[in-house]
């Protein structure tokens, strides 16, 4: 099989023909629409759970210890293990069916998996907008979960397959987009639906998720599959066809058997997940746990999912709260959309740095915002607008610094540097690790707050100087590299490097020379 040098620069590595067609275009946008399921179901679930009409309903105790005249402390008054279980029982099942989802994305390919997340999302929206108890709520949550943990484990995958190396970060940060589309669609619909009477409000805003899953589900049918998923299953010919078009060039022959050799070599591994603990995939197994478990202790779904509670909690009104959550819905669409312009031109590691910088100094200007009003028992008095106005504008950027950053490349870099005999089951991994700590922040967050105080700000602050040290020492740039060489990147890190010497590789002997100008060179090798 023949084989390029792939270069500290962009420019020293093999480089596949293609073009980026219409035709690329087209099917990521739709794929990229999986993300609306995800990021509806997140803005739509804190806005609910601010309504009047929902809380009266569902429950009772929380819409008292709201509307207490003598409540206090308004660290605490939201703080209810049931209300925090409608949020995060949909992040445990997801847990669960992502596993599920590995088997499937891996054996009848990944529009399947899209199709199958589309329809559960569907049908729990359903079960949730006519629901007339708790156990509804929970059932229906439990079926959306199941959807978004089919689409997640997909849809990542499927972007990274189609979209040519050179902009693979871009297509594949349409996903986030779409989430954070979703995300301001929802917190729009609260706002507006939060006016209606006699409990249509929150009907429509849950009844209404079943719009994202209808366009996953719809658009799966007529999205053509991966060449790697039609290669993985035995559908060669096809697969040539299929990436012709996808490159909009005929000479795609050195990419087919790039793809067919990281094939051949997938199908001698019987167990995809033992084989996650090889040594030799060390650095995937480890960016799978890391980077999702990071992501989500940066603290951004505690202002996603409560966004209107928090707001409440700080002294904005209903509606007043509600906006608010708009406007950071907003900011977050603007902030992805910088990252796609961006992610390709200045790299995964300068954005994940320069975000993580910024997040931390915005939390601890909250935090000390917040404590500085409340104080430790909670009861801020009359809330000055301009004093509400400077912590929202630090939330937004806090905000944006998450959506150019770890927001889109949580999803992106674990889905590009993953081998093809180990992607499934690393996808899957790196969505149950986002699932497991989504549930534990969303199930925890409430009864934390009311603990910690404004001192929860610092504790996530923690998290980011954490993840943001570990960025700058062990995550090697991946930008215009082909996926089926990512291999090389981890050959040539400082770190990671001693955990691949003597491996064989599907594309050849990997060799390294020099120092300053050190190149990595993917070899022929025997055929």
């Amino acid at each position: 099989m023949a084989g390029g040098g792939i270069g500290a620069s962009p420019g020293n590595g093999k480089e596949y023909p293609g073009n980026l067609t219409p035709y690329v275009i087209m099917t990521c946008v739709i794929a990229a629409m999986g993300g609306l399921i995800f990021g509806y179901d997140i803005g739509i679930s804190g806005g609910v759970t601010s309504m009047d009409s929902f809380l009266e309903k569902f429950f009772p105790a929380v819409y008292k210890q709201e509307k207490a005249v003598n409540s206090s402390n308004q660290y605490c008054k939201f703080d209810s293990e049931p209300l925090t279980l409608f949020t995060s029982s949909l992040y445990l099942a997801a847990l669960l069916s992502s596993v599920v989802a590995s088997a499937v994305t891996r054996k009848f390919g990944r529009k399947l998996s899209m199709l199958f997340g589309g329809s559960l999302f569907c049908a729990g929206a359903l079960i949730n907008g006519f629901a007339h108890a708790v156990w509804m709520l929970i059932v229906g949550r439990i079926l959306l979960g199941f959807g978004v943990g089919f689409a997640n484990q997909s849809v990542p995958l499927y972007l990274s397959e189609m979209a040519p190396y050179k902009y693979r970060g871009a297509l594949n940060i349409g996903f986030q987009l779409s989430t954070t589309i979703g995300i301001l669609v929802a917190n729009v619909l609260n706002y507006a639906f939060e006016k209606l009477k006699g409990g249509l409000g929150w009907r429509l805003s849950l009844g209404g998720a079943v719009v994202p899953g209808l366009i996953i589900a719809l658009g799966s049918l007529v999205l053509p599959d991966t060449p790697n998923s039609l290669i993985e299953r035995g559908k060669h010919d096809e697969a040539r066809s299929k990436l012709r078009r996808i490159r909009g060039v005929s000479d795609v022959d050195e990419e087919f058997h790039d793809l067919v050799a990281a094939s051949e070599a997938s199908k001698k591994v019987d167990h995809p997940w033992r084989n996650l603990l090889q040594r030799k995939y060390r650095p995937q197994l480890t960016m799978a746990i890391a980077i999702p478990l990071f992501q989500q202790f940066t603290g951004i779904n505690v202002i996603m999912f409560y966004a209107p509670v928090l707001f409440k909690t700080i002294g904005f009104g209903g509606s007043a709260s509600l906006m608010s959550a708009v406007i950071i819905g907003i900011v977050n669409t603007v902030g992805t959309s910088v990252s796609i312009y961006g992610v390709d031109k200045w790299g995964r590691r300068f954005l994940f740095l320069e975000g993580g910088i910024q997040m931390l100094l915005s939390q601890i200007v909250i935090a000390i915002c917040i404590g500085v009003k409340f104080g430790v028992k909670g009861n801020a008095g009359e809330l000055p607008h301009w004093y509400g106005g400077v912590v929202v504008a630090f939330i937004c950027a806090y905000v944006i610094a998450f959506s150019w950053s770890w927001g889109p490349l949580g999803w992106l870099v674990p889905s590009e540097i993953f081998p093809l005999e180990i992607r499934s089951a690393a996808q899957s991994l790196n969505v149950s690790v986002n699932m497991i700590c989504t549930f534990v922040v969303a199930q925890a967050f409430l009864a934390m707050l009311c603990k910690m105080k404004f001192g929860l700000f610092l504790f996530f602050s923690f998290f980011v100087i954490v993840m943001t040290i570990f960025i700058y020492l062990f995550l090697p740039e991946t930008k215009n590299v082909p996926i089926e060489e990512m291999t090389v990147v981890w050959k040539k890190h400082w770190y990671w490097s001693r955990f691949l010497k003597d491996v064989d590789y599907p594309h050849g002997s990997i060799e390294m020379e020099g120092s300053d100008n050190s190149r990595v060179h993917s070899c022929m090798i025997g055929n």
